[in-house]
């Protein structure tokens, strides 16, 4: 597609991240808020099932994480797997790409909470002290204008974090289920992007978000790829290794992801 420059590469080598404004094209923008709808409705359901209010890292109204979830729908693959997505991840990553991880992150109007300073690996790394995996990379979509009045992430780059090379030891923090990697007293640089923007970071690079404190949601759709399976002590996958590039060639096979994991997909519904 053409919309990672020379200069926009090499900044994601020497600090971890590039801002790519407007580059989602309109009809994918209007479907994945579409489907962002339909998720947050899919999450409340099973909060309310479970007879709960908060569910892992999700408060019920306040902050949502929706976690792999695209073959449920019949759509978002599309977008996941997209010409704009392959550009993206190998710039980031080289010519071999794998779909890691996926999910909806969604602040509700006037409560929408924070959430705390980490690297997305430091997770993993809490997880499994002893992970070695190469930094993948989180491609930020935004669904609506972003600032630091709705919940916008802050950033530190490699320099200003240290964090090129380095996997920090994160905790778990009360009250929230956030673990966090870093209480310095940098503030980060506050990513401030209209909607149908792309922000490509490293899970190395150290960011946090501020809380909602408008009235309407701030939705954000976060598709992450790495360069080679991401695996589990057991040799399991930690969340997916689905091949999507390999030489910076397309791989990725639809109808057999459908098949082996969840049997044909409608072809007109959610």
């Amino acid at each position: 597609m053409g919309v990672v420059s020379d200069e926009q590469r090499e900044q994601y080598q020497s600090e971890g991240y590039m801002i790519l404004p407007q580059v989602i094209p309109a009809d994918m923008l209007d479907m994945l808020r579409e489907e962002c709808s339909y998720y947050l409705g899919y999450m409340d359901s099973i909060m309310d099932a479970k007879g709960v209010a908060v569910d892992n890292l999700c408060h019920r109204g306040k902050r949502y994480f929706i976690n792999n979830r695209y073959r449920l729908s019949a759509r978002l693959w599309r977008f996941v797997f997209s010409p704009l997505m392959a550009e993206v991840a190998q710039a980031a990553l080289g010519p071999d790409v794998y779909l890691f991880h996926e999910q909806w992150v969604v602040k509700g109007a006037e409560q929408g909470m924070k959430f705390g300073w980490h690297q997305d690996s430091g997770y993993v790394k809490h997880h499994d002290p002893a992970t070695r995996h190469k930094p993948y990379v989180t491609v930020w979509c935004t669904l609506d204008d972003v600032n630091e009045e709705n919940g916008t992430v802050y950033l530190l780059s490699h320099t200003r974090g240290g964090t090129r090379d380095c996997l920090l030891d994160h905790s778990k923090e009360a009250g929230t289920n956030d673990v966090i990697g870093y209480d310095g007293d940098d503030p980060g640089e506050a990513l401030i992007v209209p909607a149908g923007s792309v922000v490509a970071f490293t899970s190395y690079n150290l960011h946090r978000s501020g809380a909602n404190t408008t009235n309407r949601m701030r939705r954000i759709y976060l598709p992450q790829y790495s360069c080679e399976p991401i695996t589990r002590p057991d040799g399991k996958p930690w969340a997916m290794a689905v091949p999507f590039l390999k030489d910076g060639q397309v791989v990725y096979d639809h109808a057999r992801d459908a098949a082996e994991n969840y049997g044909p997909f409608p072809e007109t519904a959610t």
